[in-house]
């Protein structure tokens, strides 16, 4: 068994959309504006695991949503090849990055804003 979808709450499926293909780096699996339907894919695994980007506005999930960010968590943790060169890469494409970075005995990790409510980590190398 392995894992083919994911869902990640988001205050507007089709702002996400457009948030996570073009300043996350994200392809587009499947997009329906009129019904709100945004799906992603990694564009270094289009095969992979899918992203839904899940509306949570007047659902439990607004309350997840919130509470998790209020409290620094991160919804999701994305791997990368090098942490310093992903923040750059963000910062670049104008998302808020949070200046700490961490580095546990295994690699580094860093959080961002996807500007649609989440909190989100990278974790990978640090060259």
């Amino acid at each position: 068994m392995k894992i083919s979808m994911v869902s990640m709450p988001v205050r507007d499926p089709i702002a996400a959309h457009d948030i996570y293909t073009s300043k996350l780096g994200f392809i587009s699996k499947e997009f329906d504006a009129d019904s709100s339907l945004a799906v992603v894919v990694s564009s270094e695994d289009p095969g992979g695991t899918e992203l839904l980007l899940e509306p949570c506005q007047g659902s439990f999930a607004a309350n997840y949503q919130n509470a998790a960010y209020e409290a620094n968590l991160p919804i999701m943790v994305f791997s990368v090849d090098n942490v310093h060169v992903e923040m750059e890469r963000l910062k670049a494409a104008g998302v808020i990055v949070r200046p700490d970075l961490d580095k546990p005995e295994w690699g580094l990790t860093n959080l961002f804003e996807d500007g649609c409510g989440n909190l989100l980590m990278v974790q990978g190398s640090s060259t």
